[in-house]
């Protein structure tokens, strides 16, 4: 069942106290920045987050971070520039981190979407991050086997949705999203325009409608726009 929310309140319902959640963006480009805005006026503690670094300044992530939400990342880059929260979090013991290479980390959500119980890759191997891990050598080479990383919810941003959940990004912005909509159980996504069903060219839709759970419009000014709420089976 596909919904059509009016309310990113709505929308992220999903997340409870303790969810894994995996949040979609390369730093700013395509983040959900109104989702992660309503997650943390819903409440929702203790979350272990996966996304491509640690947040940056002091909205969206960073400031999931900043209010103690986060129990654990799982990220490539947790520390920058502008990346305070976090490495003010880190350095008080108050957050746990699971540092995973950024190829590593593509391809553990990916399998964990395509239903693949590992694999295994050079990276990391014979380096603190392989520690614990099973290790063998192929032709040659060694290699660390790596785990999916699995979710209970995907907080996502694409450009369109179409109302049976298909999904088309803008340039940069699709990054993680696709990989992590895949391997959620529950995947919301926050959008610029619905279209009507048929209005995206088939030939360059990124992801199905099969993955999508619940969707919210998003206007030009950052608000969630209302008259879109159905449930299309």
């Amino acid at each position: 069942m596909l919904n059509f929310v009016d309310t990113v309140g709505e929308a992220v319902a999903a997340v409870k106290d303790g969810s894994t959640v995996m949040i979609g963006g390369f730093g700013n480009a395509g983040q959900p920045f109104e989702l992660i805005d309503a997650l943390l006026d819903s409440g929702a503690t203790d979350l272990t987050v996966v996304n491509n670094n640690a947040g940056q300044g002091d909205q969206g992530l960073a400031l999931l971070i900043k209010e103690g939400r986060v129990r654990k990342m799982i990220c490539s880059f947790p520390r920058q520039s502008d990346s305070w929260h976090f490495d003010a979090k880190y350095k008080a013991g108050e957050i746990e981190l699971e540092l995973v290479p950024q190829g590593n980390l593509a391809e553990r959500i990916r399998a964990a979407g395509a239903g693949i119980g590992g694999f295994f890759t050079p990276t990391g191997y014979g380096t603190m991050l392989a520690e614990g891990k099973e290790t063998r050598i192929i032709d040659g080479r060694g290699q660390v086997f790596e785990t999916p990383i699995h979710a209970d919810v995907a907080l996502i941003k694409a450009l369109k949705a179409d109302r049976v959940g298909n999904l088309v990004y803008r340039k940069t912005a699709r990054n993680f999203g696709p990989i992590m909509a895949a391997a959620a159980k529950h995947t919301v996504v926050q959008v610029s325009e619905i279209v009507p069903t048929g209005g995206l060219d088939p030939e360059n839709i990124v992801t199905p409608g099969i993955y999508v759970n619940s969707i919210v419009r998003i206007d030009s000014s950052g608000a969630a726009a209302a008259g879109n709420a159905e449930q299309v089976a």
